[in-house]
């Protein structure tokens, strides 16, 4: 008795065999040859029906697809793969880390690999061991090559919902509430320049996204990512700008400060910057410090508070200015700042709204308009809390000019 692993790479190999002799086969043509091979060899003859149907799946995905990836892809329920070499496979299933049997082959890994690289359009080698890429879904991801990674070659690959998320789910999910949706709406149409930070996995990208959402759609909007992940459909007058590394032909980088100082020549009504990192954040607040209100971005940081230190280090990066000059820059570029967060029963929640009031005594000054507080714990680690209004806001001069009350 033949076990299930030596029969597929049996079947495997006589499919292989046959794609030499005869040629390239469309994907319906190789499926049905798979199964017609599958179906008239005796060592499929052990296998239940399930296993047939599983064999000639994995067979098919490790030929024309992403291998043993392609099963992961497909389930919807997962919302992170962790690929840490050939041995080792991760996902995030439901908010829980679950370890996977699946195995990579390692020619096959980094196939798989240099097939997802070379889809949009990047570079990936040992000379070059590190990229950040995309799916044709917007799913992230990332990879790093030996000799940088010491157990192999590591993918990590962040998917997003096949539908964009919309703000009636995050209410519905218990991540904000209708009120401040309704409050963020406003800001948004009487174009506040909005930030957003949070920890990894907090939902700063999807929250941007469903913000955007609120965006009139007769507006010219220009988004700039490293890796295009947006999904902002309903907006005719749009523009989606993504860096790009140098690569072994010579092609120059395209960095995101090379692409916000591109787009203010653009006429945008809007910049939207999908993620400060370093140095762009200065031209991301010289875009909304002249005329480009209504900007959007994001950035990584564990409290509103760290997010505007964080910010003030980003902008040094990029030129040495003196500190008072950049935290005026960021009091009069940034009109509100929203931190999101993750917390222990792995729920996403919009945690507080800050307005930014301006710039005093050596440092910025910030209110807190809306805050998450917990309340209790139940019996199933679900956290339960309420939004509580902590003030009002102070600069209500773009939603009279809007026309706009609260």
């Amino acid at each position: 008795m033949h076990d299930y692993a030596w029969i597929k790479d049996k079947v495997k190999a006589e499919f292989m065999e046959y794609i030499s002799t005869e040629g390239e086969l469309t994907d319906e043509e190789a499926l049905e040859e798979i199964r017609r091979i599958a179906s008239e060899t005796t060592l499929t003859a052990s296998l239940s029906i399930d296993e047939r149907i599983r064999l000639e799946k994995e067979i098919f995905s490790s030929v024309r697809k992403l291998d043993i990836l392609q099963s992961l892809l497909d389930d919807p329920n997962i919302t992170e793969i962790m690929i840490n070499g050939v041995d080792s496979v991760y996902v995030e299933k439901e908010g829980k880390l679950v370890r996977r049997e699946e195995r990579f082959e390692r020619e096959k890994l980094e196939n798989v690999i240099q097939q997802i690289v070379a889809g949009c359009n990047r570079t990936v080698n040992e000379a070059s061991p590190i990229v950040d890429a995309r799916l044709s879904d917007g799913s992230r991801v990332n990879v790093v090559l030996s000799p940088i990674a010491l157990n192999g070659p590591i993918l990590t690959i962040r998917r997003f919902p096949r539908s964009p998320m919309k703000m009636d789910d995050l209410i519905r999910y218990g991540s904000i509430t209708s009120e401040l949706v309704d409050f963020l709406k406003k800001l948004i149409k009487a174009k506040y320049n909005i930030f957003i930070s949070g920890g990894t996995g907090s939902g700063k990208t999807t929250f941007l996204n469903v913000l955007s959402e609120f965006i009139p759609c007769d507006e010219r909007v220009i988004t700039i990512e490293d890796s295009a992940e947006l999904q902002i459909a309903w907006i005719e007058n749009l523009v989606r700008l993504e860096t790009r590394n140098s690569n072994v032909e010579g092609c120059n980088p395209i960095s995101i400060r090379d692409l916000i100082k591109s787009a203010l020549r653009m006429r945008p009504d809007r910049v939207i910057v999908g993620e400060v990192r370093g140095a762009e954040a200065l031209d991301m607040l010289q875009a909304m410090n002249t005329g480009h209100d209504g900007s959007l971005s994001t950035g990584h940081a564990n409290s509103a508070a760290d997010m505007l230190s964080r910010l003030e280090t980003m902008v040094l990066m990029g030129m040495d200015l003196p500190l008072a000059a950049i935290k005026k820059q960021i009091a009069s570029g940034i009109d509100i700042l929203v931190h999101l967060g993750r917390l222990r029963d792995r729920s996403r929640k919009l945690l507080q709204i800050n307005e930014i009031l301006g710039y005093e005594d050596g440092e910025i000054i910030t209110r807190v308009l809306y805050e998450f507080e917990e309340e209790y714990e139940d019996e199933s680690g679900k956290i339960h809390g309420k939004f509580i209004k902590k003030s009002n806001l102070s600069h209500t001069e773009k939603l009279k000019a809007a026309g706009i009350g609260l």
